[in-house]
């Protein structure tokens, strides 16, 4: 049995498991994120409750475990910085504990059970709040410092598209930089995206609802998003050579957006497939317990 954790900044999700589709009964517990002695008696308290110590614990969580250092940073749990959080609660647990980005487990949990099952390598996209993804090859993660896989950011949107008269503002982004993806083509910056081009404050589930139903306006800003989007994740996708990617976050849910993305995105890789390449994701219910589920079974490549 094994103890996997999803771990965000308002709640962390706690389950048994015994294999990445048997997962058990979840518990939630709300996250300290100021005071890291309270963060650690939560895992305590939360591996109590199934009543038998595990042999493993795996975390999925929304932040950054730089490899070299083993330090965390997860900005939305201030008293993580710092930590070598492996080595660290590997102690203070008593078992061997496994973690990695929650967009890393997301794609685990494609590649194994998901729609990326049967696929060598995939390539997992999370297009919500934020953009980012993991990559799967081999059944197993790859990892280069804790940041392979964060597509989200690079200075690639500022230019002048097809279907706009000007360029593009660089959108500044989270991490600094100034015209990411994350910064253009998240749920947010779909919003902002939208507001440039239309001059309308919109959700993005409205400017979506509105592009279903013809408004020109919501038509121009999707395309615009599509001519940003695309471009990069088949650069990405040549990059890998992902043969399928499964797409999770908020904007996954709208079938049509992501039909629409497939399609722009098959005929700029080079091997042009005829089937669908970007698809909704299958484990569209706690994709980061499954994906830690895996992480935990499968061990390090060393077998340990």
């Amino acid at each position: 049995m094994i103890v996997c954790f999803d771990i965000g900044g308002s709640a962390i999700k706690a389950a048994a498991a015994s294999a990445p589709d048997q997962i058990g009964e979840i518990l939630r517990h709300p996250t300290p994120t100021h005071d890291y002695a309270a963060f650690v008696q939560v895992l305590r308290e939360a591996m109590a409750g199934f009543g038998e110590a595990p042999e493993k614990v795996a975390i999925s969580i929304a932040g950054i475990t730089d490899r070299v250092t083993g330090e965390a940073l997860v900005a939305n749990i201030p008293c993580l910085a710092g930590h070598r959080l492996e080595a660290e609660l590997t102690e203070a647990l008593g078992v061997p504990v496994r973690i990695a980005n929650d967009a890393d487990c997301f794609a685990l949990a494609e590649a194994t059970v998901g729609a990326g099952r049967g696929h060598d390598v995939v390539f997992g996209a999370i297009m919500g709040t934020g953009i980012g993804g993991g990559l799967v090859a081999g059944g197993r993660l790859v990892t280069t410092q804790g940041y392979a896989g964060e597509w989200g950011h690079g200075p690639v949107a500022p230019r002048l598209l097809t279907c706009l008269d000007a360029p593009l503002p660089a959108f500044r982004c989270g991490c600094g930089l100034n015209g990411c993806l994350d910064a253009v083509c998240s749920a947010r910056g779909l919003e902002k995206l939208h507001r440039h081009l239309a001059g309308v404050d919109k959700s993005s589930i409205d400017i979506l609802a509105a592009w279903h139903a013809g408004d020109a306006g919501a038509a121009l800003t999707v395309r615009a998003w599509l001519e940003i989007l695309s471009g990069p994740l088949a650069m990405v996708i040549n990059l890998t050579g992902a043969t399928i990617v499964p797409v999770g976050g908020g904007l996954s849910n709208d079938a049509g957006l992501m039909a629409a993305l497939d399609a722009a995105t098959r005929p700029l890789t080079l091997s042009k497939p005829q089937d669908p390449l970007v698809v909704q994701a299958a484990c569209r219910t706690e994709p980061g317990l499954i994906g830690a589920a895996v992480l935990a079974l499968q061990g390090d490549a060393d077998g340990a």
